[in-house]
C-alpha cells in the first residue's frame, strides 16, 4: 500500500484533532475508572469512587479542550500569516516553551477572554457600588447638556455602568493578552542572562575535558549531563546532542541550529567560531582555553558595570527615601503644629512611602543582580552509602489471607524480622539522641528553619497580652501604646535568630570557598611532581593549615576505607554544597574518568575558583562604601527627628500647657499631642532602620536575608533612642 504523504499544516491539524479526541476519550475514561473493591467483599457491587482528584482531572481535561476552541476559528488565519509571527516563533524557541506559535496565540486569546469576562463582572460590581451604595458624585449628577442631548441624562447611570464595564473588560483582557505576548521575550532574556553568567565556567569545563583527550562530542555529552552545575548552558548544549542523537544531524548542522535559536550572543559567537575551528582543523582545546579567558574578562567588565549601577541606585535610594522623606516629614509636622495642615501626609510617608519604596528598590536590585543558582543539588556517586532508617524487607513481612489470618509464617522468618525490628528501633533511638544532642543542627543547615519556632513565639508574645487586656484598651491611642513595644520585640525575635544562623552559615561557606582555590593549586603542584591524586590527598590530609583541613581528612578517610577517589571527592562536594566547589569537583572527576593526567585540569579548576572568589571580593569591597553611606544617612535621619522631638516639639507642648494654665485661648497649641508625635517619629525610625538594613544587604551581598543584621542594628538604635532618651 502506498503511503500518503501529508503537508506540515495537515499534520498539525491532524495532531490537534487527535489531541482533542484523546482528551474527550480521557474524560469518558475518567467516568469509568476509580472503581474500588475490598478484598473481603468481592461479591458486592462495584461503585465508582468520585474523589476530589477525579473532579480535578476532569475539570483540567475540559479546560484543555476549551483552550483549543480559539485555534479552531483562527488557526488557519494564523498559519496563513506565519511570516508575521516569525519573531514570536523565535522567542518561543529561545525561551524553551514547548508549544507552537499557533497554539500559544490560541491560549493567549482564551485566557484574555476569560480575563475580560472577569473584568466585566468586576466592572458591574463596581458600577453597583458606585451608583447604588455610594452614590454618584456631584460632578456627574449636576451635568447639563443642550436640548438635543438632554434626554441622555435620564440614562446617565446606564452609560456610566457600560463605560466602567467596558473599560474593565477591555483593560483586563488586553493586559492578559499583552502579558502573554511579552512573556516569551522576558523568559528568553532571563535565559540569556543565565547563559552569559555560566558560560565562562562551562567553557572552562569544555577546555579541561578536551585537553585531557576527550573528543568534542563526548565533551558535549558530559556538559549536557551537568545541568545541575551549568544550568542553561547545559540545556543549550543538550539541544546539540539531541539533534545528533534523535534527528540524525551531523555535528556541523547541530552547531548551526543551536547558534540560530540561542538567546545569548556570546553562546552564538562560541558556536560559530567553533564551526570555523572544526572546518579548518584547528586546535579545539586551545580555542576553548582562549574563549574561557575571554569570557572571564567579559564577566569582570560586566561586573564593573553592574557595580556602577548599584552605586547609582544606592545614591538614588539615599536621596529619594532617606533625605527626601526626612524633609517632607519635617515640613509636614511643622505645618500641622502651626495649624496650617494635617498629619495625613506624614502618616502616608512613614507608613506607606518608606516601606513600599524600599521594597521597590530591593526588587529592582534583585532583578538586575546576576541570577545565582542557589544551593546545588547532590552529585551522584557510583557507590551509595545509605545511613538512614531501613525498612523491613518484603520477604520478611507478615502476609495475611482474605480472612485476615497470617499465612506462610516460619520460625526463620520471625527470627529475621525480629532482627530488623530491633535494628530499626536502635537506629531511631540513635537518630533521636543525635537530634537531642545537637538540636540546632537543622537551623545551621537551613536558617529559615528558625521561623518554625520564632514566628509562633512572636505571635504568642503579641496576641496573649493583647487579648488579656483588650477590655482595658478603650481607644486607639491606648491600643497602640500597649502593642507598640510588643510588636518590636516580636520582630526582633523573628529576625535576630534568622540573621545569626544565616551569618554563621555564610561565614563558614565564605571561609571554605576562600581556601578552596589554594587546595586545588596544592593538588596541582603535587601532581606535577609525579604524585598520584590519591597520594596528593593523603599528603595534604596530614596538615592542619586552614578551615578545609577537616574536610580534606574526611576525603582521605573515605579513600582509606575503600571508596573510589571520585566518590570521595563527590561526597566532599555534597557536604559543602556550594556552586564553586560542585563545579570544580565535577570538572576534576570527569577528567579523572577520561584520563589519569589531570594536572592541567586542576590548574584550570583553581583558576576558575579563584576568578569567582576574586569577583565576589571586588563586589564586597566596592559596596562597602555604600553600606557605610546608608548607615550614615540613617543616623542623620534619626538624629534630626530626635532633635526635633526634644527641642521644637517639646517647646511647643510647653507653650500650649502654659497658655492653657493661664486661661487664655491656646488656639492650635491646645490640641497639640506631644506623645502622638513622639510615637510617630519612633515608628519612622524603626521602619527606616528595617528598610535601610534590607537595602544594605541587597546591595552589599546580593541577599535580602543578609541585610537582617543591618536591620537589627538600625532598629535597635532607633528604638533605644526614642525609648530611653525621649
Amino acid at each position: 500500500m502506498t503511503e500518503i504523504k501529508k503537508s506540515p499544516d495537515e499534520l498539525i491539524e491532524n495532531d490537534w484533532e487527535d489531541t482533542v479526541s484523546d482528551e474527550i476519550l480521557s474524560v469518558q475514561k475518567l467516568e469509568n475508572e476509580d472503581v474500588t473493591q475490598s478484598p473481603k467483599t468481592k461479591s458486592k457491587k462495584l461503585k465508582p469512587n468520585f474523589s476530589t482528584e477525579y473532579y480535578t482531572k476532569k475539570a483540567s481535561l475540559y479546560v484543555n479542550i476549551l483552550k483549543k476552541i480559539p485555534f479552531v476559528f483562527i488557526g488557519d488565519k494564523i498559519k496563513a500569516k506565519k511570516a508575521n509571527y516569525e519573531n514570536l516563533q523565535k522567542q518561543l524557541k529561545q525561551a524553551r516553551i514547548p508549544i507552537s506559535h499557533e497554539m500559544y496565540i490560541s491560549d493567549a486569546i482564551f485566557y484574555s477572554i476569560i480575563s475580560g469576562i472577569v473584568g466585566a463582572i468586576l466592572g458591574l460590581f463596581l458600577t453597583y457600588t458606585v451608583i447604588v451604595l455610594v452614590g454618584l458624585p456631584d460632578q456627574i449628577t449636576n451635568l447639563r447638556f443642550g436640548p438635543l442631548l438632554a434626554p441622555l441624562l435620564t440614562y446617565k447611570e446606564v452609560f456610566l455602568g457600560l463605560f466602567i464595564t467596558i473599560v474593565f473588560m477591555l483593560g483586563m483582557g488586553g493586559l492578559v493578552y499583552a502579558l502573554f505576548m511579552m512573556f516569551p521575550a522576558l523568559q528568553a532574556g532571563e535565559r540569556k542572562a543565565k547563559i552569559d553568567m555560566q558560560l565562562p565556567y562551562a567553557v572552562t569545563f569544555m577546555y579541561a575535558l578536551s585537553k585531557s583527550g576527550m573528543n568534542i562530542i563526548d565533551v558535549f555529552r558530559a556538559i549536557a549531563n551537568s545541568v545541575d552545575t551549568y544550568g542553561e548552558v547545559s540545556k543549550e548544549i543538550d539541544s546539540i546532542v539531541r539533534d545528533m542523537d534523535f534527528f540524525g544531524h551531523d555535528l556541523r548542522t547541530a552547531l548551526s541550529n543551536a547558534s540560530e535559536i540561542t538567546p545569548s550572543d556570546r553562546f552564538q559567537d562560541l558556536m560559530y567560531n567553533l564551526l570555523t575551528v572544526i572546518d579548518s582543523g584547528g586546535n579545539i582545546p586551545n580555542y576553548f582555553r582562549d574563549k574561557s579567558e575571554q569570557y572571564l574578562v567579559k564577566a569582570e567588565v560586566d561586573q564593573k558595570g553592574f557595580l556602577e549601577t548599584l552605586g547609582l541606585l544606592a545614591e538614588s535610594y539615599v536621596t529619594a527615601f532617606v533625605a527626601g522623606p526626612l524633609f517632607i516629614i519635617i515640613m509636614g509636622v511643622m505645618m500641622a503644629v502651626m495649624g496650617s495642615g494635617t498629619t495625613t501626609m506624614v502618616y502616608a510617608i512613614i507608613y506607606a512611602v518608606l516601606p513600599v519604596g524600599s521594597i521597590m528598590f530591593v526588587v529592582m536590585i534583585s532583578i538586575i543582580t546576576p541570577t545565582e543558582l542557589g544551593e546545588p543539588r547532590l552529585l551522584p556517586t557510583t557507590e551509595i552509602l545509605d545511613h538512614g532508617i531501613p525498612n523491613i524487607p518484603k520477604r520478611f513481612e507478615q502476609v495475611f489471607d482474605e480472612n485476615g489470618e497470617i499465612i506462610d509464617e516460619t520460625e526463620e522468618k520471625v527470627l529475621q524480622r525480629g532482627y530488623f525490628e530491633r535494628f530499626i528501633k536502635s537506629k531511631k533511638s540513635l537518630t533521636l539522641k543525635s537530634i537531642m544532642k545537637n538540636p540546632l543542627t537543622p537551623m545551621f543547615k537551613n536558617p529559615l528553619t528558625t521561623l518554625v519556632v520564632t514566628i509562633p513565639l512572636a505571635l504568642l508574645i503579641v496576641l496573649i497580652p493583647l487579648f488579656s487586656n483588650l477590655h482595658r484598651l478603650g481607644n486607639l491611642a491606648l491600643l497602640v501604646d500597649f502593642i507598640d513595644d510588643r510588636i518590636v520585640l516580636a520582630v526582633f525575635i523573628i529576625i535576630i535568630p534568622l540573621s545569626i544562623f544565616h551569618e554563621i552559615k555564610g561565614r563558614k561557606k565564605r571561609k571554605l570557598e576562600n581556601n578552596f582555590p589554594d587546595f586545588l593549586k596544592k593538588l596541582a603542584s603535587t601532581n606535577e611532581t609525579g604524585m598520584t591524586l590519591r597520594d596528593s590527598i593523603r599528603l595534604m590530609a596530614k596538615s592542619k593549615t586552614d578551615n578545609l583541613s577537616t574536610e580534606i581528612r574526611k576525603i582521605w578517610h573515605d579513600i582509606f576505607w575503600g571508596l573510589e577517589i571520585n566518590d570521595a571527592l563527590i561526597r566532599f562536594a555534597n557536604r559543602l554544597r556550594t556552586q564553586v566547589v560542585t563545579r570544580s569537583i565535577s570538572l576534576i572527576t570527569k577528567a579523572n574518568e577520561s584520563s589519569g593526567d589531570i594536572g592541567e585540569v586542576l590548574m584550570v579548576a583553581a583558576r576558575d575558583a579563584a576568578s569567582e572568589q576574586g569577583m565576589k571580593r571586588e563586589r564586597n569591597m566596592s559596596m562597602m562604601i555604600y553600606i557605610v553611606i546608608i548607615y550614615i544617612s540613617f543616623l542623620v535621619f534619626v538624629g534630626v527627628i530626635y532633635v526635633i522631638s526634644t527641642t521644637f516639639l517639646t517647646e511647643m507642648a510647653e507653650a500650649g500647657q502654659q497658655m492653657a494654665s493661664s486661661g487664655s485661648q491656646s488656639g492650635f497649641l491646645g490640641s497639640f499631642d506631644l506623645e502622638a508625635y513622639t510615637r510617630l517619629f519612633k515608628h519612622a525610625a524603626i521602619i527606616q532602620g528595617l528598610s535601610s538594613g534590607l537595602m544594605a544587604g541587597a546591595m552589599g551581598e546580593g541577599n535580602v536575608i543578609s541585610g537582617l543584621k543591618h536591620s537589627t542594628i538600625m532598629m535597635a538604635v532607633g528604638y533605644t533612642i526614642f525609648t530611653l532618651f525621649i
